[in-house]
């Protein structure tokens, strides 16, 4: 059986997705004030009677990355101490993601720290989309649903261009997987950048490992940071005969030089998802933003339902 009423609550970070998936939803957000003291302390107050009711807080944690995660927690505290059935942080970036082991000595695992705030704070369930590391789900004591942007971004790209020209394309090695997920689904061939790392946010593109030969290569990740990644990748695969190169991301962190190498860059086309608000005075003619308004409005009704959310899966 169904909890309490259905409450859509939103954090600063994404009010347009927000509002967004309450129209899908066909509810309101309950209001909420989200300030600061003079002091640059945040101030919360929620707007509405939440006792007893089943609330979904929307609110990613992008940047400014440690006041949206700060703003997230004092919710998720509000909440519970108003008496709330359940609260389920809807988490559509999870910032710190890419900290989630430790690569040299003496580092945090930050993903794991972040994840322990969060429970701290009272979430009861969380909900995601496309975690830079699907080990993250275990650092919760909590369920979690790790959404994906497949479909959306899928079913774009078939109505875009001849799938049988596509070739998927993973620019390193750690993104195999989700490529050869995209590829099986589009019935397309894979390939890889083999890729070096020199220092973090620098990355210096290598051999193409695959036939691109007079194909359409849609380079594919999780994020687009400083975009040095992409980039170097798309050049290697024009290099290599590719006909046309596509980038598809789900989280837009669009961080320093993104923008400018982006414009720059031999990408024709670059699809991204609303996980992340673009900020206002970021301009690129080759960006075409997706919105997954949709699908996490049809995962918060069947967690609220009791339904099924492995059927979003298919």
């Amino acid at each position: 059986m169904p909890k309490g009423d259905l409450l859509i609550l939103s954090g600063s970070a994404n009010i347009p997705l927000s509002e967004a998936i309450c129209a899908q939803l066909k509810c309101s957000l309950t209001p909420t004030l989200c300030t600061k003291f003079s002091d640059g302390e945040i101030r919360i107050e929620i707007g509405g009677n939440v006792r007893g009711a089943d609330v979904f807080l929307i609110q990613p944690t992008c940047s400014p990355v440690n006041f949206n995660l700060m703003e997230l927690c004092l919710m998720l505290d509000a909440l519970k101490r108003a008496s709330v059935e359940r609260v389920t942080a809807v988490i559509p970036y999870y910032g710190y993601a890419r900290q989630d082991r430790k690569v040299v000595p003496r580092a945090p695992i930050s993903a794991k720290l972040v994840s322990d705030f969060i429970s701290t704070a009272g979430v009861d369930r969380v909900m995601t989309m496309d975690l830079h590391a699907g080990q993250i789900q275990g650092f919760f004591n909590c369920p979690v649903d790790n959404l994906f942007a497949a479909p959306i971004l899928l079913d774009h790209l078939k109505t875009q261009y001849d799938c049988s020209d596509i070739v998927i394309v993973s620019p390193d090695a750690g993104g195999v997987e989700r490529a050869r997920a995209y590829a099986k689904r589009l019935d397309a061939s894979i390939a890889i950048v083999d890729k070096r790392r020199e220092t973090p946010n620098q990355a210096k593109a290598m051999n193409v490992i695959g036939d691109v030969e007079n194909k359409v290569c849609v380079v594919l990740d999780d994020m687009i940071d400083t975009a040095g990644t992409m980039c170097a990748a798309a050049e290697a695969l024009l290099k290599n005969g590719a006909t046309d190169v596509i980038a598809c991301a789900t989280h837009a962190v669009l961080s320093g030089p993104a923008i400018e190498r982006l414009e720059k860059s031999v990408f024709s086309k670059i699809f991204i998802t609303d996980t992340i608000p673009l900020k206002e005075n970021i301009s690129c003619k080759k960006i075409e933003v997706l919105s997954v308004a949709n699908l996490i409005a049809q995962a918060i009704y069947n967690v609220h339902t009791e339904s099924s959310v492995s059927t979003l899966f298919k």
